[in-house]
């Protein structure tokens, strides 16, 4: 396992849900974590905590924070991308603004932040990214539209796992199902007390960062209920 000392991580979606639950979980095992949300009063820096504004739908947004980052602490070890939205469309619908929004949120975003991060996540060794993906990244629900830009997720992990991995760079797309935040609070296919919890996949993703480069994860899968196999 690495070794949390002086490990960077940054955060996007910080605010609220799985995002702010990987804040308050990294933080409390020591490492030091640049959040990065809409709103960053939103959150009170300390010592080990820095935030800034993110905005994913903008393109300079995560160039400005990934400076302001190595700015602040010399570096980034580690990326969590965990921004996202998920308004439902579907095949028939017509109109495409929120698929468009989903897909700058959702898929851009990601890549952006990626692509900001990369030069400091490729001399440090041990670089590591963590997409927030989803089991509609696997198979597709009732939502196509999020599943659309959740496949395309998984296709953007396993792409930097191939053009990462020569400079210890090692990328996972964790993908749960049903998780009790706010994103979930009109979904009632199943009880709010049978879904996975934030904290949960926050532990998670915590491990993910602290495997070493010859142990890594591809695709994490967490199921609150039983489904066939993905």
């Amino acid at each position: 396992m690495l070794n949390v000392d002086d490990r960077i991580v940054m955060v996007s979606g910080a605010s609220r849900g799985i995002g702010r639950a990987v804040v308050d979980r990294l933080l409390a095992s020591g490492f030091r974590v640049s959040a990065g949300l809409r709103d960053p009063d939103r959150l009170q820096q300390t010592e080990r905590l820095m935030t800034h504004r993110y905005d994913a739908e903008d393109a300079a947004s995560p160039i400005s924070w990934v400076r302001a980052t190595v700015a602040r602490w010399g570096g980034v070890d580690a990326l969590v991308n965990a921004a996202g939205i998920n308004p439902k469309v579907l095949v028939s619908d017509e109109g495409e603004d929120e698929l468009e929004e989903m897909w700058r949120i959702n898929v851009k975003g990601p890549l952006r932040m990626i692509r900001a991060a990369l030069p400091h996540l490729s001399v440090c060794g041990h670089g590591r990214v963590v997409n927030l993906g989803s089991l509609s990244g696997r198979r597709v629900g009732s939502n196509v539209g999020y599943a659309m830009t959740k496949f395309a997720v998984v296709a953007l992990t396993h792409g930097l796992r191939r053009e990462g991995r020569a400079a210890g760079i090692r990328a996972t797309v964790v993908c749960p199902g049903y998780v009790a935040t706010d994103m979930t609070l009109n979904d009632d296919e199943i009880p709010r007390h049978e879904m996975s919890q934030p904290g949960d996949i926050a532990r998670l993703v915590e491990t993910v960062l602290m495997l070493p480069n010859n142990a890594s994860l591809s695709e994490l899968l967490v199921h609150c209920q039983f489904e066939p196999m993905l």
